[in-house]
């Protein structure tokens, strides 16, 4: 992927305070290896050529908007934190008449690799889905968005940890957080999505329900690669990827 690829836009969500950091720091501009999480993020995703990258930024989004002057994003904001759904649909004017796909990122899982991502990419295009997404199988699956399948081990749905059962708790293939989605069809579900669950949230995986009601194709690709997925929350997870790495 030398060349831009126009098939493929990058949204990378980086709005949230991060309370459990116990910092005035948005989250995202917490280092890794000795650069803010946000910078490693943009970086991987340059590494794909896409049309554009836009990040969404909300917290101290001063802070961020300077911070990313130099690099090459447009900037999506989401002032209010109402969920992952709320915050990719503010981004809906950057991709007016966009027939492509979007890779959708979090600006807290800074450990992701080209090769993982392009085996995404690649895996969405092939299966011709309307959507894919990245899993992992975890000893500990806490606090992530848990894969229900159905019979024939094609995705149901994905319920958010607070939202599960004790018995989708036991499940430990998890939501990674990072989706590629048709571009056309995303924007069309976002605006349904309702916010009747424990956090009051427009979720970002209940588009795939949407897509799976209408029989258009939602694909999972399981990484082995779980250092890459991880997500950081607090300061003892920050701690423990830089020890990793």
């Amino acid at each position: 992927m030398n060349s831009t690829n126009d098939n493929l836009s990058i949204v990378i969500l980086a709005a949230g305070k991060g309370t459990r950091m116990e910092s005035d720091l948005p989250k995202v501009l917490h280092a890794i290896n000795g650069k803010p999480m946000i910078n490693q993020v943009i970086n991987i995703g340059e590494k794909l050529n896409p049309k554009k990258i836009v990040v969404v930024i909300g917290y101290k989004y001063k802070l961020l908007e300077n911070h990313l002057k130099s690099h090459n994003v447009e900037l999506a904001y989401q002032l209010y934190q109402k969920g992952t759904g709320h915050a990719v649909i503010q981004t809906k004017s950057f991709f007016e008449n966009y027939k492509g796909n979007i890779l959708i990122l979090s600006g807290d899982v800074p450990l992701l690799t080209k090769s993982t991502l392009e085996e995404l990419y690649n895996h969405h295009i092939q299966n011709q889905a309307y959507a894919t997404v990245l899993t992992a199988e975890l000893e500990d699956a806490t606090g992530y968005g848990r894969i229900i399948k159905n019979s024939i081990g094609n995705l149901k749905k994905i319920v958010e940890h607070k939202d599960a059962t004790y018995e989708e708790k036991k499940i430990n293939e998890i939501n990674s957080g990072i989706y590629i989605f048709n571009a056309e069809y995303l924007f069309a579900e976002l605006p349904k999505l309702n916010n009747k669950n424990n956090q009051n949230e427009y979720y970002l995986p209940d588009v795939l329900v949407h897509f799976l009601n209408q029989n258009k194709k939602v694909s999972l690709l399981k990484t082995k690669k779980n250092i890459e997925i991880q997500g950081v929350n607090n300061k003892q997870q920050l701690q423990k990827l830089n020890e990793k790495i």
